[in-house]
C-alpha cells in the first residue's frame, strides 16, 4: 500500500467504529506497534506494553466488559446532551456509531490494549529536604501526568493505522471495570490499561474532519486573548 503524507493522515484519520471481520496481517500489526514505540515517554522510561488480542474468546470477553461499561457511559452522554458545535444530526450519528461499537467491540479482528507499567516515586527520605516537603504534591503530579507516557504512542497507532488503510479509535470505557479487564488479560499488579483499540479494515470512509475553528480554541499569551489565524 502506498504511503500517505503525514498531514493527510492527521487531517483524515477519523474514529472508525464499523470494521470488517477480515483478519489483519500480522506484519501490519507489527508495523503499527513499531510506530507506537517511536513515541516519547516520560524520562524515556518506555514503560509501555501492548497486548494484541486476536483470540475470538478473549475478544468477546473484553467486548462484554466494554459493553457493560458503555451502558453506563451512554446514560452520561444522554444526560450531558449535544455539544454546542454539533447539529442534532451529527450528535445522533455519533451516538449511533457509539452504540454499534458497544455492541460489536468483540467482533473486531484485533483488539489492541495499550498499557503502562507504573513507576513508583522514590522514598521520601531519599529526596532532598525541599522536595521531600512537597512529596504529596509530587505524588499527585505523577498520577496526573502518567498518561503522557502512553497517549503519544496511542496517537502514533491511530496515524499508522490510517497510513496502512486500517480503521481504529481510542476508547476508554472499559477502565470503569479495570479489575475485570486485568483478570481477563492476567496483568501484573503494576501494569494498567489506558485504552482499548479495535483495529480492522474500515466499512466507513476516512475524513475530511469537521472541527471547531482555531479562533475558538486557541489563545495568545493568556486565556481569552484570541489567537490570530491570519495567514492560516
Amino acid at each position: 500500500m502506498a504511503e500517505i503524507e503525514l498531514f493527510e493522515a492527521m487531517y483524515t484519520a477519523r474514529a472508525l467504529r464499523r470494521l470488517k471481520p477480515d483478519p489483519v496481517p500480522e506484519d501490519l500489526i507489527t508495523k503499527v506497534l513499531d510506530s507506537a514505540i517511536r513515541a516519547p515517554s516520560g524520562g524515556n522510561a518506555q514503560n509501555w506494553a501492548f497486548i494484541v488480542v486476536r483470540d475470538e474468546a478473549q475478544r468477546h470477553r473484553l467486548g462484554a466488559v466494554y459493553r457493560k461499561a458503555s451502558d453506563e457511559v451512554a446514560e452520561i452522554y444522554a444526560a450531558r446532551g449535544r455539544p454546542d458545535h454539533m447539529t442534532d444530526e451529527q450528535f445522533q450519528r455519533l451516538m449511533a456509531g457509539g452504540s454499534h461499537l458497544w455492541e460489536h467491540m468483540g467482533d473486531a479482528p484485533v483488539l489492541l490494549v495499550p498499557c503502562l507499567r507504573k513507576r513508583d516515586m522514590p522514598a521520601r527520605q531519599a529526596l532532598p529536604e525541599a522536595v521531600a516537603k512537597r512529596y504529596d504534591a509530587h505524588l499527585v503530579h505523577q498520577e496526573r501526568i502518567r498518561g503522557a507516557s502512553i497517549y503519544p504512542a496511542i496517537q502514533n497507532i491511530i496515524l499508522a493505522c490510517r497510513a496502512l488503510g486500517l480503521g481504529t479509535l481510542i476508547t476508554t470505557n472499559h477502565i470503569l471495570y479495570e479489575d475485570d479487564v486485568r483478570e481477563i488479560l492476567r496483568l501484573p499488579n503494576d501494569v494498567f490499561t489506558f485504552a482499548l483499540m479495535p483495529i480492522g479494515y474500515p466499512l466507513g470512509k476516512y475524513g475530511p474532519l469537521a472541527r471547531r475553528p482555531i479562533s475558538e480554541v486557541a489563545f495568545a499569551d493568556r486565556w481569552g486573548e484570541t489567537w490570530s489565524t491570519h495567514g492560516a
